[in-house]
């Protein structure tokens, strides 16, 4: 996947917005990303400011990237499939595992009162807390850890978001749900893996298949002991949407 960062020398602020505008109207709007409050906040993000700087000129491609590490930030279509799926209100509080390179989290910011981010590599979580901090947003709090765990003192959430593939969705996630709490998870394990929405209601957990779609692996208690092979730059179209996801 190196050649993924060599699309370009970088471009001036004019051509990154002209980017952000394409990626918005061809890789989100045209394929079925319809929500307005999704739409605008992957707009207001300045997704070049979460990639290394010789991947500047390719953050807004139809693709995942390399953020070091083994660890990817994800297409921009699946940040806004999974952010659209969860239907977040400004009052929820949102539990996001694997906050990788924090863009997926700052999107998550501008839609929701609080997030919790949890990062597994230490480097990340400190990288991300920083960058978050210098670009502005204030209502995150990243922490490193075991995200398959959750963040207990912190529960109930109104919407979890896991950015890596697990064998199962977590037991002490899908207890850290609110009563009407939504997450999104990719379940299963090898090439592909299923994007899955869980649902809280009348205390009963109500799970439905939205794509398939193919993450790295979520490391930790639930998670994977070794990593399973993947390619960034492999994926899978489900009605004419190719996923791919990193964090």
């Amino acid at each position: 996947m190196g050649s993924a960062c060599r699309l370009g020398s970088g471009g001036e602020s004019e051509r990154l917005e002209e980017a952000r505008r394409e990626m918005i109207e061809r890789q989100l709007r045209r394929r079925g990303i319809h929500s307005p409050q999704v739409l605008d906040a992957m707009r207001a993000v300045p997704r070049h400011e979460f990639v290394p700087a010789d991947c500047r000129a390719a953050a807004h491609s139809d693709q995942p990237l390399p953020i070091g590490l083994g660890q990817t930030i994800s297409q921009p279509l699946m940040v806004a499939t999974m952010t659209e799926a969860l239907g977040l209100i400004p009052r929820d509080r949102v539990l996001e595992i694997g906050t990788g390179s924090g863009y997926q989290t700052a999107v998550l910011s501008l839609l929701a009162g609080e997030v919790y981010s949890i990062e597994y590599l230490p480097e990340l979580a400190e990288a991300a807390r920083q960058r978050l901090a210098r670009l502005g947003f204030t209502n995150i709090r990243v922490r490193e850890g075991d995200g398959g765990l959750g963040w207990p003192e912190a529960a109930p959430f109104d919407a979890i978001l896991v950015a890596a593939a697990a064998p199962e969705p977590p037991a002490p996630l899908i207890d850290q749900l609110a009563e009407g709490g939504r997450m999104v998870i990719p379940a299963g394990c090898g090439a592909y893996q299923e994007l899955l929405r869980i649902e809280r209601r009348a205390g009963r957990i109500r799970r439905s298949t939205l794509d398939w779609c193919r993450f790295v692996p979520l490391r930790g208690r639930y998670g994977w002991e070794q990593p399973f092979p993947t390619e960034m730059e492999d994926g899978l179209a489900g009605q004419s949407r190719h996923r791919t996801g990193g964090r």
